[in-house]
């Protein structure tokens, strides 16, 4: 155990002595003293790692000694000590950030414990959850061979978020242990894809729940009369990323519901998305209604008919209900929503895209500073919390649970940090995606990639006879031949879509109420 140095003040000093000779033997040094003045003038001329202070003391009390104190040591720690239960009391030292307190009588243990949690909480937190992982480790190399049904896998990448989570603060070491698991879930996970996606099209019963069928199966029956429900359709939010903004709702929303689906493929916009507003794979929009669909090898703007597609999908299965469509890609935009909000309240569904994700996956190819403060996993995550928590999105949320709205939260498709470059040729045609091509003619030498002859069996559009799809694994992504160095180093470490990942179709769908 660290030698740590504490200084115990009290004026009944003879009654500590149990609890030193206690502390001392757990490898604490402990000095005394019993008045508030000489507390000051002793901590302004040692080192201590914390500091009980007991609250009622002559002369300078408690209190009044924890003011002084955070004036010139604002971050020592101050564990009160006292003999009553005063709520103005506590109130007080709260606001003077107090780290604990202990109410008289106490005993050496509750003592130990206080100084451990603020001393070596973090440690004990990362020590814990380091021996869980080991402990489970095996069990999950064993899980990702025997995982067989579509909720096998979902169950799964829920459990490996959770370790994702708890193992953020460990070391790099440890960390990449973890990722490395990952790595080797997500090549199951792909052959898995390969084997059963066209199965589940084929048979709506079977399979799971799909981008098409979300709004049918999710969105339309959680719809209540006389009431407005938000739907929120963050682009490019991952399962962890929720896990990490949602402590942020929690003020206002109870979450009552939160699983995942499988996004539609490729894991695009174009594909994932207009299949969620639409009700319909990516072949039927591109049969029924070629006027809206946008091909791959076009240059027009992939999403700009959502909204439409929303209304022919309500036309079609004559459900007559008023929902309003917004797609939020600044402040000012949400700022509109925001401030219109209010008037919402007559349409059963309020429908608001946010692209902010989306736009940062981005900016970390073209921007080195991005790079840098996003350079994984856990940083990428926790700037998501970090924009998140000081977004329009948030204050839209609380805003529309004071309205008593209902809120759906989802996405169109997750994506994954990508680190291993494929060379292919391809024609002129095909589209710049990386992790996903589709077009004429594709030439590569990997065994990693999927290369879809008869795209038809996947619900997706034949442009000609030799149309083709070829779709990335885990952390890959495609890098034409000519200039490959160059636009090898600049997709690396970058957040991308278009693929077969977990992080990319494993994606989630929550339902919160007001509180």
């Amino acid at each position: 155990m660290l030698k740590y140095t504490i200084l115990w003040v009290d004026d009944e000093e003879d009654l500590l002595q149990s609890h030193i000779l206690f502390l001392k033997a757990k490898g604490f040094k402990v000095i005394t003293c019993n008045n508030g003045k000489d507390a000051i003038t002793i901590i302004n001329e040692q080192v201590f790692d914390a500091v009980l202070l007991d609250e009622n003391m002559p002369g300078l009390s408690g209190l009044e000694t924890l003011n002084i104190i955070k004036k010139t040591h604002l971050h020592l720690p101050v564990i009160m000590v006292t003999k009553d239960i005063n709520e103005k009391v506590m109130d007080d030292a709260l606001g003077l950030k107090i780290a604990d307190y202990l109410i008289k009588p106490i005993n050496p243990n509750q003592v130990l414990l206080a100084l451990k949690k603020i001393l070596q909480g973090t440690q004990l937190i990362e020590d814990k959850s380091i021996q869980e992982y080991r402990e489970s480790f095996q069990k999950i190399n064993l899980d990702i061979y025997n995982l067989e049904t579509h909720q096998d896998w979902i169950d799964f990448y829920k459990k490996m978020i959770y370790w994702q989570k708890e193992l953020k603060s460990t070391s790099k070491d440890v960390y990449n242990i973890f990722e490395s698991q990952m790595e080797e879930a997500n090549e199951h996970f792909f052959s898995f894809i390969k084997k059963n996606y066209s199965a589940w099209l084929e048979n709506e019963e079977e399979s799971p729940l799909l981008s098409h069928t979300l709004f049918r199966k999710k969105v339309f029956p959680n719809l209540q009369e006389n009431k407005t429900t938000l739907l929120i359709i963050i682009d490019n939010l991952r399962f962890d990323q929720w896990k990490q903004i949602e402590t942020h709702i929690s003020p206002f929303y109870r979450n009552e519901e939160e699983d995942l689906f499988y996004s539609m493929l490729p894991t695009t916009t174009q594909y994932s998305r207009n299949a969620l507003f639409s009700g319909l794979t990516p072949l039927e929009m591109y049969k029924k209604y070629p006027d809206l669909w946008v091909n791959d090898n076009e240059e027009e703007n992939k999403n700009l008919n959502e909204a439409k597609f929303l209304e022919l999908q309500l036309q079609r299965i004559n459900n007559p209900i008023s929902f309003s469509y917004h797609k939020i890609g600044n402040t000012k935009s949400g700022k509109q929503l925001l401030d219109n909000l209010q008037n919402e309240k007559n349409k059963s569904l309020v429908v608001a895209v946010f692209n902010f994700l989306d736009m940062i996956s981005h900016a970390k190819t073209e921007m080195d500073f991005i790079k840098e403060i996003a350079s994984d996993n856990k940083s990428f995550s926790d700037l998501t919390e970090s924009w998140f928590k000081n977004s329009i999105l948030l204050e839209i949320l609380e805003k529309s649970a004071s309205l008593r709205f209902n809120v759906l939260l989802t996405t169109d498709h997750g994506m994954v940090s990508v680190s291993n470059p494929i060379k292919i040729l391809s024609t002129k045609e095909s589209n710049n995606n990386i992790r996903y091509k589709s077009g004429k003619t594709f030439n590569f030498d990997s065994k990693r990639i999927f290369h879809l002859q008869n795209p038809e069996v996947f619900q997706l559009p034949k442009l000609s006879l030799n149309h083709s799809y070829i779709f990335t694994q885990g952390n890959d992504y495609l890098v034409y031949s000519n200039e490959f160095n160059k636009y090898a180093n600049l997709f690396n470490n970058s957040f991308q879509h278009g693929g077969i990942s977990m992080e990319e179709v494993l994606i989630p769908f929550i339902k919160l109420v007001p509180k």
